[in-house]
């Protein structure tokens, strides 16, 4: 399967519709895993959700992230700054019908999820195993933590990864070694890594080819939506991608 990973839209109307364009263009997309907080910071959570409502591919994993998680249950305590506690606020404020039943009927009722994918063990979270929506997985990981998983999936970092980490196994003929592919698609919607463009990865199940996708999109447009009803800070950080 070529598989398409997409995390942190976070309420950016065009460059989720770069990135599914872009995505397609490049190969055939047979499923999608998505990783969390389609919502917030943006001006488009409700457009966005609309978005992925429509789309007409099979979907292995659909996580909510930090944001859903803290709107749903309206606890902002811990959010870092004042400014993303009001964002959160006037998000949940404007969500439609739709946006809330997708979020609550479709989006995973957790920020973690396991399950198979051509025969390998999957692990979906929007954090880590230890906190599934306010941490992140980076480089230094211990692989002993996720040593039953073939994948494992994760975003909120808004930052891309993509390493492979060995475990020891019984597995006569791997040299009693098992791999532990890890993957982070980066932020479509409000990347951290001093790149503006939208983040995302396709998967090759098959190959094990991992291309850690970029796409430009009219950020202009993007940015002319905000009304003041969110702090600029999130409409200035897209022209840098921090």
């Amino acid at each position: 399967m070529n598989v398409l990973i997409i995390s942190d839209v976070h309420g950016n109307q065009q460059a989720f519709e770069a990135t599914l364009k872009k995505a397609q263009q490049c190969c055939r997309i047979d499923a999608c895993i998505f990783l969390g907080d389609m919502i917030d910071y943006g001006m488009h959570s409700n457009e966005v959700i609309h978005i992925a409502r429509c789309l007409e591919l099979p979907i292995l994993c659909n996580l909510r992230g930090n944001h859903e998680d803290a709107i749903i249950n309206e606890d902002y305590s811990r959010f870092s700054t004042d400014r993303g506690r009001k964002s959160a606020q006037y998000t949940r404020s404007i969500l439609s019908k739709g946006a809330w039943e997708y979020i609550i009927n479709e989006m995973h009722g957790s920020g973690m999820s396991r399950f198979e994918m051509d025969g390998k063990k999957c692990l979906a979270v929007h954090g880590c195993l230890t906190d599934e929506y306010w941490a992140s997985i980076t480089a230094d990981v211990d692989p002993n933590d996720y040593s039953e998983y073939d994948y494992v999936f994760s975003g909120h970092s808004h930052r891309p990864h993509f390493f492979e980490k060995y475990v020891a196994s019984g597995n006569i003929k791997t040299r009693n070694q098992k791999k532990i592919v890890f993957i982070n698609p980066g932020s479509v919607g409000q990347p951290r890594n001093i790149n503006a463009m939208a983040q995302y990865v396709l998967l090759d199940t098959v190959t094990e080819e991992v291309i850690m996708g970029k796409v430009s999109y009219d950020i202009s447009r993007e940015q002319k939506s905000y009304d003041g009803q969110i702090d600029d800070f999130y409409k200035e950080r897209l022209r840098i991608g921090i």
